[in-house]
């Protein structure tokens, strides 16, 4: 092996020893040695990359990533195939906000929140008594973008937060419709709160719901008035951390769990309230998960 791939190869272990949420679950002695063996005679960075997603498969997270150069670089990119965030109102005056994942680059993530607050004030005329939101198809990405955009909804407070292996928790909130952590900003604007940031809110989840997804779900988890509908989420409800590698590639390697308001940590599929199969039948129209939801919602205070 040359001395470049050797150097490359144990810099990523190290990052991942030294960072990873399940550190303490790994034998690293013999992680170490499966992955130099396993990159045999390796002479560039691009040939220790087998031996490296190998090893992030040894966390057992199951979020953990290797992303080459040009994957690495597109993920940053202006251009990004995603579902627009939508907003309607329904009967009752019930808003409604469907919120996909989001990832890209500074440009991608400032249209999404124009966007998606759009969507908030399309749905929230006149005024509505109660909010569905939609994360049944959102896959994950930055979550800080997603917060921007529900903020309002969610209200102002403490909302949720991290804990590392260490125990040692970072808190995410919102002031003034706007996301914060530790109380810093994560640069995005005010936006004033849609009903009063209290009105009662249903949360549509599936198995598709991941990553950021099942942040914005441990978000409205112990909020008063709030009740989740559909399927268990994905399972990977922890946050990771990018780490740049020297030729570009990314390690984006899980470091935290996401916890509630209430303290409760997670780290497996989060399970609804109330569940509902979402499989209509071929030719069906019908939205189980979103009847009950609207059911629910028509029942609550303002807006039965």
């Amino acid at each position: 092996m040359s001395d470049e791939a050797r150097a490359y190869l144990s810099a990523a272990l190290t990052v991942m020893e030294d960072n990873a949420l399940r550190r303490d679950d790994v034998a690293w002695a013999e992680v170490r040695r499966t992955a130099f063996t396993q990159a045999g005679s390796a002479q560039r960075p691009g040939d220790t990359y087998r031996a490296i997603e190998a090893a992030l498969g040894r966390l057992g997270d199951g979020h953990s990533g290797f992303y080459g150069p040009r994957r690495a670089k597109e993920l940053h990119g202006d251009e990004q195939i995603r579902n627009p965030v939508a907003g309607r109102a329904l009967a009752g005056r019930i808003g409604y906000l469907s919120l996909p994942g989001v990832q890209g680059s500074e440009k991608v993530y400032q249209q999404y929140v124009r966007e998606g607050r759009d969507a908030v004030a399309k749905a929230d005329r006149p005024n509505a008594c109660g909010w569905v939101i939609d994360l049944r198809r959102n896959r994950g990405g930055n979550m800080w973008p997603m917060l921007a955009v529900v903020g309002p909804i969610l209200g102002d407070g403490d909302v949720g937060s991290f804990v590392d292996a260490d125990g040692k928790k970072t808190v995410w909130s919102i002031e003034k419709g706007s996301p914060r952590l530790d109380g810093e900003s994560t640069g995005w604007g005010t936006s004033p709160p849609v009903g009063g940031g209290s009105a009662p809110v249903a949360v549509l989840t599936s198995r598709s719901t991941a990553s950021s997804g099942e942040a914005v779900t441990v978000a409205f988890r112990g909020r008063p008035d709030t009740r989740s509908f559909g399927e268990d989420t994905t399972g990977v409800p922890t946050g990771n951390a990018q780490h740049r590698l020297s030729d570009g590639a990314i390690l984006n390697l899980t470091e935290v769990m996401d916890v509630d308001r209430t303290g409760r940590a997670y780290d497996s599929p989060i399970p609804p309230d109330q569940p509902v199969v979402d499989n209509p039948g071929r030719g069906e129209t019908k939205d189980p998960v979103l009847e009950a939801a609207t059911q629910w919602l028509s029942e609550q205070p303002g807006c039965a």
